[in-house]
């Protein structure tokens, strides 16, 4: 890391807000993805800027790939760069938007702003089927689809991963949604155990 470059805190991090939260395994678990790169537009000329640097952009809710990194569309000019093992791809682009002359549209600070965080494990369909209402099971919701919904009683975004579930959200509900999940999981133990 260059000298003077400033490192995040994230909320689960030593001194972060959420630190001390437990973040559940087992059954069901959950894992904290806020410190990879992403990088969110959003506002007029964001899909045309994107467009001319090569992205072939999804339609309204879905999601697209483009070298190593997720395009999750959310809106027609609002779009989602996730880059879990891109991140100079991420950087490439945020350095190339920076200089370039509108319209472009805006930075949507979704790397400051949003949690993402994962669900996983083999009971993880379970648990999001209780921490969600909408109908996510694999033929209705398929591994390209966005669902722009509540989960944890939090405004959310959800979308597939391999692993389970992927799930973007306000930051600062970091620890209430942790905790949310950790007492779906117990409450999905209590139960196996009773059957």
């Amino acid at each position: 890391m260059a000298a003077g470059t400033a490192t995040r805190v994230y909320p689960f991090m030593p001194g972060g807000a959420a630190a001390g939260t437990k973040l559940i395994s087992g059954a069901v678990a959950l894992s904290d993805l806020a410190d990879k790169p992403r990088f969110g537009l959003k506002g007029g000329g964001s899909a045309a800027w994107l467009a001319a640097q090569g992205v072939t952009l999804p339609a309204v809710n879905r999601i697209g790939d483009h070298r190593g990194m997720r395009v999750l569309r959310l809106g027609n000019e609002d779009i989602l760069l996730l880059a879990e093992d891109a991140g100079e791809t991420v950087a490439d682009f945020k350095n190339t938007w920076h200089v370039a002359a509108a319209p472009k549209g805006y930075s949507s600070w979704r790397e400051e702003g949003w949690a993402w965080m994962r669900l996983s494990g083999p009971r993880h369909a379970e648990a999001m089927s209780s921490l969600c209402a909408l109908d996510l099971r694999p033929q209705k919701f398929g591994a390209d689809d966005i669902a722009q919904t509540r989960v944890g009683h939090i405004e959310a975004v959800t979308f597939r991963s391999p692993a389970g579930f992927d799930i973007l959200f306000d930051i600062a509900a970091s620890a209430y949604f942790a905790r949310a999940v950790a007492a779906m999981a117990g409450h999905i133990d209590q139960h196996r155990g009773h059957s």
